[in-house]
């Protein structure tokens, strides 16, 4: 009789914990849904002119002093920060962090002085804690 006080004791305890368990992480991937927006358009142009890019192409004469990284981003759930990381030959050449404001749409843009460095470009758009959302790529010919 005791016995079994003991075990059906251990057994609440146990299920208890797992209830615990199960519930925490479930929190924890619903807030990892939430920190998430999807980013509608990424593309590199030679300006923004009126919250719209301009010029926008895949590759870009070597004349060409600066180039404009602009994304639109959608469904914002709050505040935050993203940073557009300018890469050329796989190395980091410019960060710049702006901000994402919540809300239905948010459009923003970085730029880059290429000079005059032919090649192979990247933009990566990187969330606060470094991972990489989208990138977009292009040739300076």
């Amino acid at each position: 009789m005791k016995r079994q006080k003991v075990l059906r004791v251990c057994l609440i305890l146990i299920i208890g914990v797992l209830w615990i368990f199960v519930f925490q992480t479930f929190g924890q991937e619903k807030s990892k849904e939430i920190a998430g927006f999807s980013i509608a358009r990424l593309v590199v142009g030679t300006g923004v002119e009126k919250s719209e890019p301009v010029g926008t192409a895949e590759s870009f004469p070597v004349s060409t002093e600066k180039v404009y990284c602009f994304m639109e981003a959608t469904q914002i759930p709050k505040d935050m920060e993203i940073s557009f990381v300018w890469s050329y030959g796989g190395k980091e050449m410019l960060k710049t962090t702006l901000p994402l404001k919540a809300g239905a749409k948010w459009r923003t843009y970085a730029n880059k002085n290429l000079r005059g460095l032919k090649g192979e470009w990247k933009v990566e758009i990187k969330d606060s804690d470094g991972k990489v959302l989208k990138d977009v790529k292009f040739k300076v010919e």
